[in-house]
């Protein structure tokens, strides 16, 4: 049974889209990791409790497969703000992210992290 059990995980891993503009936070990255660590031993895995890792399973395929947005479909593309799905991916990117993190930084600091750049190390000699 673990075997037909990593066969379906290995087969979600494999539709499951990885987004190159959330690196480190992706969750199709995620999902493949975890399934390594879970399955260490490939179909020979024993599974601790076959009950929750199949409930697992299922979730993570409504997820993928978008199961509850075709459920309780919305009237219109967008959120409160009235920011579209498009644009929402294009904030959250983490190229996007890391530019908005470097603007909240004030000039001083700026300034103090470009001039010294040292490690601690080269300060105590």
């Amino acid at each position: 049974m673990a075997a037909s059990r990593y066969r379906r995980f290995l087969r979600l891993c494999e539709e499951w889209p990885v987004e190159d503009t959330k690196r480190q936070r992706d969750l199709g990255a995620f999902l493949r990791q975890r399934v390594a660590q879970a399955f260490r031993d490939g179909e020979n895995t024993h599974i601790a409790d076959p009950e929750n890792c199949d409930q697992m399973y299922e979730s993570l395929v409504r997820i993928h497969t978008n199961y509850y947005k075709n459920k309780y479909p919305r009237l219109k593309d967008t959120n409160f703000t009235g920011v579209t799905v498009e644009d929402c991916k294009m904030i959250l990117a983490t190229d996007v992210l890391q530019q908005m993190e470097d603007m909240k930084k004030g000039m001083w600091k700026k300034l103090r992290e470009k001039f010294y750049a040292k490690k601690p190390e080269e300060d105590s000699k």
